[in-house]
């Protein structure tokens, strides 16, 4: 048997913790968009430049972590499927199922107030008294989904219809159905096992993955710039994919497991160091006119990747030592940090443009962003899960009750976006 392939714990209980706290850092870190300097829809008149620091612990790894997991999940689905004679297809006709309807969903019912508010701020920004009753948006919903808005200023034109925030899902539908496709291909499968088997012992979990980021944070990232449009969305494809396609092929590895809790400490010693330099390093050259010497951006593009890779790994050894245990909150958490991810932006987005109306005192205002941000992603979820198949639309399969529905969690692969 090989050295990645072998069996894990029956419930992968630190990879469901992982998740959600990855889900509900982005979350936060959403929120923090609001303050920060940094260009998003909508922003706050209490603007503060000392939060960068404090974004910058997760900007680089967050969402490099949730495709991991994500491929993780797919991995011990896919091995469900093929146990149960199932195909590849099976798995994409599942993976299109539980994505495809919220990304719609989003695109065309709960993404157009991110874009509605983003004009009135622009147009508010540009002098206009009214801007809710200005003609520039007249007929919001209609121009949004046709693509006939022509909402354009100096920076450029808004693109519509626009996914925003649900990129993710976008792409790890896309990522899920490549997979399969490859899956599909004989040879392929036990082709790309073998290179993990023998990439992925010991230190080449910490050094393999650093090379890489190293590689395309050299030589595309300087070329492409991440856009999330898809196209020509090539650095963020090279990290985005390559992290999905590392889940996968190392999620039923004890040894891989094993060795992120042996290198738990290293890991997160080399990670503070890292943040550290790359925090420092963009608050010095933070100014947009900031011209810092070649030769220092090749350097901070490694201490960026180390910086990446050094949190994923000590995350994953931190989770595997101390987070194997389930319980009502993780089992409640797991279905519902997918719909709180469809849902959130929005309501800081609309929640945010409100409050900041109020005037209120920084803290007030933060203290009410999230409890609203949080009570409406609570409510998103309650309403998809007692709603049947229509949940799907948030992302919630419907529950199938059952007596040994206890005992049968324990068995399930963990679940994922």
């Amino acid at each position: 048997m090989s050295a990645i392939a072998l069996p894990p714990p029956a419930r992968r209980y630190d990879l469901d913790w992982i998740r959600v706290g990855a889900f509900m850092l982005l979350i936060l870190y959403h929120v923090g968009m609001f303050y920060v300097p940094w260009d998003w829809h909508v922003k706050s008149t209490h603007q503060v430049e000392a939060l960068e620091p404090v974004m910058l612990l997760t900007n680089p790894w967050r969402l490099t972590l949730l495709f991991l997991i994500s491929g993780c999940a797919t991995r011990f689905m896919a091995d469900s499927f093929r146990a149960r004679g199932r195909g590849n297809a099976t798995l994409a006709g599942s993976r299109i199922l539980r994505l495809l309807p919220p990304l719609l969903l989003g695109m065309f019912v709960i993404v157009p107030p991110q874009s509605y508010y983003e004009i009135v701020e622009a147009l508010r920004g540009m002098g206009v008294a009214d801007p809710a009753n200005s003609m520039v948006l007249a007929n919001f919903w209609t121009r949004y989904a046709t693509a006939s808005g022509n909402w354009c200023d100096v920076n450029g034109c808004l693109i519509t219809p626009t996914w925003n925030h649900l990129w993710f899902v976008a792409y790890l539908l896309i990522y899920s159905l490549v997979l399969a496709l490859l899956l599909a291909i004989p040879g392929v499968r036990r082709g790309l096992q073998a290179v993990a088997d023998t990439a992925f012992r010991g230190w080449g979990l910490m050094l393999w993955p650093v090379a890489w980021l190293v590689l395309i944070r050299w030589t595309l990232a300087p070329l492409f710039e991440i856009n999330h449009a898809l196209i020509a969305d090539w650095y963020n494809h090279a990290l985005s994919f390559a992290a999905f396609l590392f889940g996968y092929l190392t999620a039923r590895s004890e040894p891989a497991r094993q060795t992120f809790m042996r290198l738990r400490w290293p890991a997160l010693i080399a990670a503070v160091l890292a943040w550290a330099a790359w925090a420092t390093y963009a608050w010095i050259y933070r100014a947009e006119d900031a011209a810092p010497a070649e030769a220092l951006r090749m350097a901070m593009r490694i201490v960026y990747a180390a910086d990446q890779w050094a949190w994923i790994a000590a995350i994953l050894g931190f989770g595997a030592r101390w987070l194997n245990h389930g319980g009502p909150v993780l089992r409640y958490l797991t279905v519902g940090v997918f719909p709180f991810y469809i849902v959130h932006q929005t309501a800081i987005v609309v929640a945010g443009h409100h409050l900041a109306g109020l005037r209120l005192p920084a803290g007030v205002e933060a203290s009410l962003l999230i409890a609203i941000t949080a009570a409406a992603c609570w409510m998103a979820y309650e309403v998809a899960r007692r709603i049947g198949w229509l949940g799907l639309l948030l992302g919630v399969r419907p529950e199938r009750p059952s007596p040994l529905a206890e005992p049968q969690a324990a068995n399930r692969p963990p679940l994922s976006a």
